[in-house]
């Protein structure tokens, strides 16, 4: 059924995938990625883990409506964590060799 050796071997392979696996979870809160909008006068910073880094707001947006300026952030925050996520799949895929793994 398994070649000779064959499931400590697959068993030392299942270890190493993990190990990466993790070195690779670990290194997501050094993808460093932005969402902006209004033209940029929003600018949200996240990493690949989903954790909010920073917000930048140019004060002249603040003499506008607040809703506005509460759609322009929501919308620069959606978008960095959109790239999060993408930055996230690509960083894991590299690991598991394109395989979509539940939970990563």
């Amino acid at each position: 059924m398994f070649p000779k050796g064959g499931m400590q071997g697959l068993m030392k392979q299942a270890q190493k995938m993990q190990e990466k696996m993790a070195k690779a979870q670990e290194n997501l809160v050094n993808i460093k990625v932005e969402g902006q909008s209004g033209g940029g006068m929003v600018v949200v910073g996240a990493n690949a883990n989903k954790e909010i880094l920073s917000v930048k707001i140019e004060p002249e947006i603040l003499q506008e409506d607040v809703e506005m300026v509460e759609d322009l952030v929501l919308s620069a925050v959606n978008q960095a964590l959109e790239k999060a996520t993408q930055s996230a799949e690509d960083s894991m895929s590299h690991v598991t060799g394109g395989m979509k793994l539940p939970g990563m």
